[in-house]
């Protein structure tokens, strides 16, 4: 929530109560702050101990300091530290994965995963907004009024249905429709590179035809957002455009959703794209590489008591074999494997198409088939 200060000054979202959270928005967005103005709001914090005995702990008063500083960063002892323009790294990869999962839930009404919940909607009765969503109590029980943004049971075996026989090409992605149970309607197991390509991808495909444009466009605008943002080559202009659409985003996304769906992690998305101007394109800074590698040497664990030891000992021997796999030529080692798709390279051919001098392999049992006319001469057509 509070996405309206973001807004312009002169927008009319910034006074319209009804829609949002009851209330006018007045304020500026919040200033950035370089490395040398928040070196002066810690400077007094420089000799404050952290700890957790309660004689020896020091209680910061942030109404009386006008901040919310709790102790200066071991890192401003680094002489290049406060000349940085860029002093952290938001994590896109989990940014999405969260975003996703808050999506998906609230969508398909997954249980333990939605952000609609009993105390959401009495939240909303308590902040008075969104009447219409009250809930309705039926003896010691509430029943809950239909929304927008939660698909009908057809709806949702449709989604389900789009996910579990999608097709797409190899290496685009895992096999999402192992995380897709079309008999529960619902979808778990969800790795951060399937919630990558459901957001920046699937997901239009996958409403299309079932939400309101209320609902449907700003889902629409945030899965266009982040695969601008994460684009092998960006520009000046798109980040720009996208840095001042997606506050509007996340305002017509607090005009629909409860105020429990804006958790940290959908807040975050509105700094993405300033972040791209300074860094330059996500796919230098993502996470997969390192948590790819952190699950291999999480897999060398072979003593539980020792897991130190046994990552070192397993990290060395993969750089032996290494080095001497090559030097094994007459033997498959990783450096002369086939790859995985390889049909057995071209073969000698007469004219025609190179395409059709590939020998080619079946990827299941061949079961014989015989043509009709039609089909015979199309095939003599083609080659």
């Amino acid at each position: 929530m509070g996405h309206r200060r973001f807004l312009p000054l002169d927008h009319k979202w910034r006074n319209d109560k009804e829609s949002f959270d009851g209330t006018k928005e007045r304020r500026l967005p919040p200033k950035i702050l370089f490395g040398e103005d928040i070196l002066g709001h810690v400077a007094d914090l420089d000799v404050l101990q952290l700890t957790k005995d309660p004689k020896k702990k020091i209680q910061i008063s942030h109404e009386s300091r006008g901040d919310n500083w709790n102790k200066k960063s071991i890192f401003f002892d680094l002489p290049y530290w406060k000349s940085l323009l860029l002093r952290y790294n938001l994590d896109v990869m989990h940014i999405e994965k969260n975003i996703c999962d808050n999506i998906l839930g609230t969508l398909l009404n997954i249980k333990g995963k939605t952000k609609d919940t009993i105390k959401t909607r009495l939240d909303l009765q308590a902040m008075n907004i969104r009447k219409e969503l009250n809930p309705i109590k039926n003896g010691d029980k509430y029943a809950l009024p239909t929304t927008c943004y939660t698909l009908s049971p057809e709806e949702k075996y449709k989604f389900c249905d789009f996910l579990k026989n999608l097709k797409v090409p190899d290496g685009f992605s895992s096999n999402i429709s192992q995380c897709v149970n079309l008999k529960d309607r619902k979808i778990s197991g969800l790795k951060s590179h399937d919630c990558h390509i459901i957001l920046q991808h699937l997901l239009p495909l996958a409403i299309r035809g079932m939400l309101c444009k209320s609902v449907s466009e700003p889902l629409i605008e945030l899965s266009l957002f982040f695969n601008i943002l994460g684009a092998k080559y960006l520009s000046m202009e798109e980040l720009e455009r996208i840095d001042g659409q997606i506050p509007k985003t996340e305002c017509k996304l607090e005009k629909v959703f409860p105020p429990t769906f804006f958790d940290v992690m959908e807040h975050l998305s509105i700094h993405l794209a300033n972040e791209a101007k300074i860094a330059g394109p996500t796919q230098y800074r993502h996470m997969y590489p390192m948590e790819r590698y952190i699950y291999f040497m999480k897999s060398l664990v072979g003593n539980r008591a020792c897991p130190e030891g046994s990552i070192a000992e397993g990290y060395l021997a993969t750089e032996c074999l290494t080095l001497c796999s090559r030097y094994f030529n007459t033997m498959e080692t990783k450096f002369n494997r086939l790859e995985r798709n390889c049909d057995g390279g071209v073969v000698e051919c007469d004219g025609g198409l190179t395409f059709f001098c590939e020998s080619g392999r079946a990827l299941r049992g061949g079961k014989p088939c015989r043509f009709d006319s039609y089909e015979f001469e199309q095939a003599h057509i083609i080659f």
